[in-house]
């Protein structure tokens, strides 16, 4: 099993959503984050003074999949989170050794 984590442009959300859920991805956690890379943060004006944003918000989803699904949901967040200017996010994949669903206590895939 593999967890991805997306950090993505806030508006992208809800398209990064349903391209999921066309996958056959059936859960995700959402994070509300602020954070810089390249982008560097911008400035923005507030009754007539200049303000310093340093750190952008951006959200930040997590999910789960099972090794068969991890190239579909990959290409699912790349079409559907890029519009091609910095800023754009990225995705981290790393291994999960278990899962363990509290309600039933199943665990491995069909946790999932």
């Amino acid at each position: 099993m593999k967890k991805i984590e997306a950090i993505i442009r806030p508006f992208k959300l809800d398209e990064v959503k349903e391209a999921l859920q066309e996958e056959g991805i059936k859960g995700l956690t959402i994070s509300e984050v602020r954070g810089y890379g390249r982008q560097k943060g911008h400035k923005e004006t507030y009754r007539g003074s200049e303000y310093q944003i340093e750190f952008v918000p951006k959200i930040k989803i997590e999910v789960v999949v099972d090794n068969s699904l991890l190239e579909k949901a990959i290409d699912a967040i790349l079409k559907s989170a890029k519009t091609g200017q910095v800023g754009d996010g990225k995705i981290f994949i790393s291994n999960i050794e278990d899962v363990i669903r509290i309600r039933t206590d199943e665990s491995g895939p069909a946790a999932l």
